[in-house]
C-alpha cells in the first residue's frame, strides 16, 4: 500500500472540510492552524506585492506583444523569385545563408523629394545591389557588390502580382532587372550570373538610410580632401566626419564625389560606410541594448521589403543573432571584377577570368579574406589506379605551367548549344582563360583530349569538370587541350576537386579596416 501523501485529497468536498473544521474548533488539543479548511488572511504588504508583480508581468507581456505586433505590421513582403527561383531551403539558425540586399531608387511617398515618380518606372531600379553570404559556422560574412552599370543577361521573368511574363533580355544594366517583374527578377538574375542560390532578400529605400543613421547617432566616414558634389549635395571637409540623415544618404548616393567619379568609387564608399556602421554598432554595445535595438528594429522594418520566407520578426531576429559575434575582420567587402564594356565604354562587363574565379570561390564557400584558402576536396585515385568512374586529382606538377597560357578548345557535341558557354565559365573559374569553342558532331561520351606536352593541363581540366580519368586521352591532332562534350554531359554543374584560385586583391576591405575614400579631383574644394 502506498504511504499517504500529506496533501492527499480525502475525497471530501470543500464544504465538508469546512464543516469538519467547525466541529473541531473547540478541541483544545487541536489548534486552529491544523484544522482543515482554515482560511488565512494575506498580509497587506504581500497583497500589494503580489498585485505589483502581476501588473508588471502583464505590462511586460503587453509591451512585448505590442512591439512584436508593431514590428510585424511594419514589414512589407514580396515573392523571392520571378519564375525560376523558389523559397530557399536554408535553415535560418545554422545553414549557410545568402541574402540579396537591394537599395531601391523609388521616388514614391517619403522619397518623393529626390525626384518625380517618373524617375523610377515600374518597381524602380536597384540603386544598390549587394549579396551577403553568411557562413554556416557564423565565423565569416562576404558582402559582394554588383555595380549598377554592369551589363548582364536577364532571364525570362513573371511578375508574381500581375502574372505578366516578360521575355529574357541581353546586355541590360543589372539595376534594371527588377524594374518590370519585381524584386524576384533581380534575384533570378543574380542566381543565373553567379551559379549561386539566393535564400532571401531585403530591400530598403532612401528613407531607411536616413533614419538608420539617425538612430545610431551618425556614422564616421573619411575622405582624402574637402569635397562638394552639387548633384547629391554632399559636402564634407578633409578627414573624418560624422554623417547622418541627409548627409549620410548623400554619401551613399553620390556618383561623382569619389575616385574617378564612376560607379566603382561609389561602391568603395558604400562599403566604407557599412564597415564603419558595423564597427559602431558592435563597439557601442547596441546589440546588447534592448531599447536601442527596438528603436533600430522599428526604423528598419518601417522601410524594409523582404521575401515571404523572411517576413516574420522571429526569423529576422534569428538572422540578426547570427551576426552579432562575428569578428569584424572576417566581414569581407568585395566588388565583382569588371571592366569597360565592349559595346559601350560608359557601361561595365565582367572582367574574366577574375569574375568567374570569384563566383567559383563563392560556390565552394571559400574564405575570401584568406588568399591561401582552398576548397575542401576528398582524395580521388589517379588515372593509373582509377576505376572506370573515377575522377582524376589535380596534377602534382600543376605549378610547372601557367593555366592562363594553355590553349583549351570546347568542342560541343552535346546537342545543347548553350552548354559551351557554361563549361567555359567553369574553365575560366579554374584559371584557364585562353579558350575557344566550336560545334562538333554529336557524341555520347564526353572526353578530354590533349596534345604533346599538355598532359598535366588535361588532367587538371578533367578534375575541374569531373570527367573520369579513363576519358582523358592523348590525341596527335590536338594542340593544347580539347574538351569534347557528349550527350552524357548536356546538363549539370561541374563539381570537380580542382583548386579554385582567388583573384588577387579581391577584398576591398573588411569591416575592421578604417579606409579614407579618395576624393574626385574635379570636385575638391579649397
Amino acid at each position: 500500500m502506498a504511504p499517504p501523501r500529506p496533501d492527499r485529497d480525502d475525497g471530501a468536498s470543500p464544504p465538508a472540510r469546512s464543516a469538519a473544521a467547525a466541529r473541531h474548533s473547540d478541541d483544545p488539543d487541536v489548534g486552529p492552524a491544523r484544522h482543515l479548511g482554515v482560511h488565512h488572511r494575506l498580509p497587506a504588504w504581500l497583497k500589494i506585492g503580489t498585485a505589483v508583480v502581476s501588473v508588471l508581468l502583464v505590462g511586460v507581456l503587453a509591451f512585448g506583444a505590442y512591439w512584436v505586433v508593431r514590428l510585424q505590421g511594419n514589414i512589407s513582403k514580396a515573392s523571392l523569385g520571378a519564375g525560376s527561383s523558389t523559397e530557399g531551403a536554408a535553415n535560418e539558425s545554422h545553414d549557410r545563408m545568402q541574402i540579396l540586399i537591394l537599395g531601391s531608387d523609388t521616388r514614391d511617398g517619403k522619397n518623393s523629394q529626390y525626384g518625380t515618380s517618373d524617375d523610377s518606372t515600374g518597381y524602380g531600379h536597384s540603386d544598390v545591389l549587394m549579396l551577403m553570404d553568411i557562413s554556416a559556422d557564423n565565423k565569416r560574412v562576404n558582402v559582394v557588390s554588383f555595380p549598377r552599370d554592369l551589363l548582364v543577361n536577364v532571364p525570362k521573368c513573371r511578375d508574381q502580382k500581375t502574372k505578366t511574363e516578360y521575355p529574357a533580355q541581353k546586355d541590360v544594366m543589372i539595376n534594371e532587372a527588377m524594374s518590370e517583374a519585381g524584386i524576384g527578377c533581380a534575384v533570378d538574375t543574380i542566381n543565373k550570373l553567379t551559379g549561386l542560390k539566393i535564400d532571401h532578400f531585403m530591400m530598403a529605400d532612401f528613407n531607411a538610410v536616413k533614419e538608420l543613421s539617425n538612430a545610431v547617432g551618425g556614422v564616421e566616414v573619411c575622405i582624402s580632401d574637402a569635397v562638394f558634389d552639387p548633384d547629391s549635395q554632399l559636402r564634407l571637409p578633409k578627414g573624418t566626419s560624422t554623417v547622418q540623415g541627409e548627409q549620410a544618404l548623400a554619401f551613399l548616393r553620390t556618383r561623382h564625389a569619389f575616385a574617378d567619379g564612376g560607379d566603382l568609387g561609389r561602391i568603395k564608399a558604400q562599403q566604407g560606410f557599412l564597415s564603419a556602421l558595423t564597427r559602431k554598432i558592435k563597439d557601442d554595445g547596441t546589440l546588447g541594448n534592448p531599447a536601442k535595438m527596438l528603436q533600430i528594429a522599428d526604423v528598419i522594418t518601417k522601410n524594409l521589403t523582404v521575401d515571404d520566407g523572411l517576413a516574420s520578426i522571429p526569423t529576422l531576429l534569428t538572422v540578426a543573432n547570427r551576426l552579432k559575434n562575428i569578428d569584424v575582420g572576417k566581414v569581407a567587402f568585395v566588388a565583382v571584377p569588371t571592366g569597360p564594356a565592349d559595346s559601350d565604354v560608359n557601361r561595365l562587363q565582367l572582367a574574366e577570368p577574375a569574375a568567374s574565379q570569384l563566383f567559383a570561390a563563392m560556390r565552394k564557400d571559400l574564405d575570401l579574406t584568406d588568399p591561401t584558402a582552398t576548397p575542401a576536396a576528398s582524395a580521388a585515385p589517379g588515372p593509373d589506379e582509377a576505376g572506370a568512374g573515377a575522377v582524376p586529382t589535380p596534377s602534382e606538377t600543376a605549378a610547372a605551367y601557367e593555366k592562363a597560357e594553355q590553349p583549351v578548345a570546347v568542342a560541343n557535341g552535346s546537342g545543347v548549344p548553350a552548354r559551351s558557354a557554361e563549361i567555359m565559365q567553369s574553365l575560366l573559374a579554374g584559371g584557364f582563360s585562353q579558350l575557344s569553342k566550336f560545334t562538333a558532331p554529336p557524341v555520347a561520351t564526353t572526353a578530354v583530349y590533349y596534345g604533346a606536352g599538355y598532359a598535366d593541363a588535361a588532367r587538371d581540366i578533367a578534375a575541374l569538370l569531373s570527367v573520369p580519368a579513363t576519358q582523358v586521352l592523348p590525341a596527335a591532332g590536338v594542340t593544347g587541350v580539347q574538351v569534347y562534350l557528349g550527350s552524357d554531359f548536356a546538363s549539370g554543374t561541374p563539381t570537380g576537386n580542382a583548386t579554385v584560385a582567388l583573384p588577387p586583391d579581391i577584398v576591398n576591405q573588411t569591416a575592421g579596416d578604417t579606409v579614407c575614400q579618395q576624393a574626385n579631383p574635379e570636385l575638391i574644394t579649397r
